[in-house]
């Protein structure tokens, strides 16, 4: 395996009690405390959670892929979006993540669509590194939100 140079690292801390910790950016843009949520059995409220941070990392990626894709295949795209669900899975072997991508492309060709949202999976650095790990579902939306 090659190994290529960095053009960015991020970097967080995460301190405290785990899950019902504090994260923090290394240069403090991000920093907040966070919750289990109730529905895991923790006191939820107004606090995030690791989910939801990989859910926003996530979709904000492929997005970034999605627009990279369609300016290489020529394609125009407006008010466009990618909602990540993120699940956190029990059962046999201990818990798990799945995720769920509903990409919405409004007023493109179906079968286009999914042409690009496949090419975008592909591309997606997120899509990349949860490939084989975790499943991860694609749905594409062309008729708007």
């Amino acid at each position: 395996m090659t190994t290529a140079t960095p053009l960015y690292t991020a970097s967080a801390t995460a301190s405290g009690d785990g899950r019902n910790g504090h994260v923090e950016s290394s240069d403090s843009v991000l920093g907040f405390d966070l919750a289990v949520p109730k529905e895991m059995g923790g006191p939820g409220g107004a606090l995030t959670n690791p989910e939801q941070l990989f859910a926003a990392g996530y979709a904000a990626c492929f997005h970034g892929a999605l627009k990279a894709v369609a300016r290489i295949e020529k394609q125009t795209l407006t008010d466009t979006a990618v909602v990540a669900d993120v699940s956190f899975l029990g059962g046999e072997g201990g818990p798990n993540l799945a995720v769920a991508l509903h990409v919405e492309i409004p007023g493109l060709d179906e079968t286009v669509a999914r042409d690009l949202v496949e090419k975008a999976h592909q591309m997606c650095p997120y899509s990349r590194a949860t490939r084989g790990n975790i499943q991860v579902d694609l749905s594409v939306d062309v008729a708007g939100a």
